[in-house]
């Protein structure tokens, strides 16, 4: 009897989860639909939706469960995408999670989904709402940044063509280059093969990916580039070299015919230093051309300092950032310009200094003279975590603290910045590839017995994560923002 009793519930459990797969392949079947047909993106709790895989989809209806509090099934959550497909939606960002949350909440008021849905997103329908012309992108330079920025737009493609990677600009365009640039494109030793297709079209100088032809421009200077000549005009030119760092400088990628306007991935002299999420709204775009998104430190730090000092207020700190080692550092001892960093990078950990305490006050302007900041450069290619130790301007809990991070990455301006984490065996390698430019380590939070000094753990990608907030800013200063419904 209870071998029976035994196989019964196993075969019902089993037969629930198959059910729940069926309604997840529904569920991305729908998301790709939406995507290419209509260019509507679904989120799931902010989470990306796109080429993920069965067990991937159903693992965020448990992050829903535990994180945000809110319990939805999958079979629901696959009947919403699913009449959202014959709804004539314009192009945005939709958050499924949410939207089954709110259907399921006023179910009993609501005849159907479709009626639901009709009233919910009226302002999202009719292609009349929101229209946009895609923009042309130049990436110039092709290092670490450059790879996965053009990894990203070309994966983002198909979803309502916001922007269009016409050509990537480099010192030299050979057959031997483009053939080697191609094969880096390909394969990554920190983020793994491309999910896709990279053709070198050497008689041309292209290279096409994912069916989008894509020119090797060979330049030594900005400015004797004619984007024109390549049928491209109002290009917004991305600089990843590293070379060009102030205004002037910069500058001479506007005397290029067909350039516009210019986004540097690094801190930047004499020009907005921008974090996406935090201070993007303040920025001039018809009087501006010239933008950095800051750096990868500060992009992490300042979505969790923005929350404390706006909930607790900040009245001095300290932030250490134990950060991977860069292309910067030497392989092996060897010389460099700058103390430390000349020694070998895979075997030591290496005390460097880090502009993010000061950059950090460009962005947040009241946390000026408030912060110091250090870096360790410790031997891992990827994932970096700042410490930031804090006294608060009043007494406050474990609990407030990470409550208080928790909302911001829920709710508000904040939801793509701050991914707030619950994992216990949570470590660097875990958030390679997150989305996120801050994962908040909410078990590592600590608060001291005078309840005014705090240590806040910040993990983040410094390479993917900050890649992610080059591109949201990209299409912010571009103005091919789709609608947004989280």
């Amino acid at each position: 009897m209870e071998t029976m009793e035994a196989k019964t519930g196993y075969e019902a459990e089993l037969q629930s989860w198959v059910g729940k797969e069926r309604a997840t392949v529904s569920l991305i079947n729908s998301v790709g639909t939406l995507m290419y047909d209509k260019g509507v993106e679904l989120v799931f709790f902010r989470n990306h939706l796109v080429d993920l895989g069965v067990n991937e989809v159903l693992s965020l209806f448990d992050y829903a469960d535990n994180v945000v509090g809110k319990h939805i099934d999958a079979h629901t959550t696959a009947e919403v995408a699913k009449v959202m497909k014959i709804i004539d939606l314009a192009p945005s960002k939709i958050d499924i999670g949410k939207l089954t949350m709110q259907y399921l909440e006023q179910k009993a008021s609501n005849p159907s989904i479709q009626d639901f849905l009709i009233t919910t997103l009226s302002g999202f329908i009719g292609k009349d709402k929101h229209s946009f012309e895609p923009r042309d992108v130049v990436l110039y330079g092709f290092g670490r940044i450059g790879r996965l920025a053009a990894r990203e737009l070309i994966k983002q493609a198909g979803k309502g063509q916001q922007l269009r990677l016409r050509a990537i600009v480099t010192r030299n365009t050979s057959d031997e280059q483009i053939t080697k640039r191609a094969a880096l494109l390909r394969n990554d030793s920190v983020h793994g093969t491309f999910n896709g297709t990279v053709q070198e079209d050497l008689a041309n100088k292209r290279l096409i990916v994912n069916g989008q032809i894509i020119e090797m421009i060979e330049a030594k200077n900005p400015e004797d580039i004619d984007y024109t000549a390549y049928d491209m005009k109002d290009v917004l030119v991305i600089d990843n070299t590293g070379v060009f760092k102030d205004k002037e400088a910069l500058s001479r990628h506007l005397d290029s015919k067909g350039a516009t306007k210019v986004l540097l991935t690094a801190p930047g002299g004499g020009i907005p230093n921008i974090v996406y999420g935090i201070n993007h709204k303040e920025l001039d775009l018809e009087g501006t051309n010239i933008y950095s998104a800051a750096s990868c430190t500060t992009n992490a730090i300042s979505p969790v300092l923005q929350v404390i000092e706006e909930k607790l207020e900040v009245v001095k700190g300290h932030i250490e950032t134990i950060h991977a080692y860069t292309n910067d550092q030497n392989l092996l001892d060897n010389m460099h310009k700058k103390p430390r960093r000349g020694r070998s990078a895979a075997i030591n950990m290496v005390i460097t200094s880090t502009g993010a305490g000061k950059a950090v006050t460009k962005v947040i302007p009241s946390l000026k003279d408030k912060l110091t900041a250090n870096a360790v450069r410790v031997p891992t290619p990827n994932g970096s975590l700042a410490i930031m130790n804090l006294t608060v301007g009043r007494e406050t809990s474990i609990e407030e603290v990470n409550e208080m991070i928790k909302s911001a990455a829920l709710n508000g301006d904040l939801i793509n910045q701050i991914n707030y984490n619950i994992n216990k065996e949570l470590v660097s390698n875990d958030i390679i590839g997150n989305t996120c430019c801050a994962v908040y380590d909410s078990n590592a939070t600590l608060v001291s017995p005078d309840s005014k000094s705090i240590v806040l753990y910040v993990w983040y990608d410094n390479e993917f994560g900050y890649t992610k907030q080059v591109i949201r800013l990209a299409k912010y200063v571009a103005e091919v923002r789709r609608l947004i419904y989280y």
